[in-house]
């Protein structure tokens, strides 16, 4: 009875994995210009038209951002190397995808 109580646990979460829609590049740039997205961890992004991007996780920080292809792209000061991200959006949430397997995911603050 616990094995079955344990798997139905787990359904709702399969269910929500299959519904993550890989995003292109013109998709990833009308889901950030100008918006806001919080984190799980209550850190903030905003990400202006102009490039420039503000994260605060207890400060200010700021760098630029740019879509390249099909992934969101961005460079945080000092560094002058650009990180880029694969994106997916299920139910009003995108979620950016690092190289290592990492996810990032972010609601829409309005």
């Amino acid at each position: 009875m616990i094995r079955f109580a344990c798997v139905l646990a787990m359904l709702p979460v399969a269910a929500l994995a299959q519904d993550w829609q890989a995003m292109t590049g013109d998709e990833i740039t009308a889901a950030l210009n100008n918006r806001a997205l919080v984190y799980d961890d209550g850190s903030h992004q905003t990400f202006s038209a102009s490039g420039e991007t503000m994260y605060n996780a207890g400060e200010d920080t700021f760098g630029n951002w740019n879509v390249q292809g099909d992934k969101y792209c961005s460079v945080w000061p000092p560094s002058a190397d650009w990180v880029c991200y694969s994106m997916d959006r299920a139910d009003g949430v995108v979620r950016f995808l690092g190289e290592d397997g990492s996810a990032y995911p972010g609601r829409y603050r309005e």
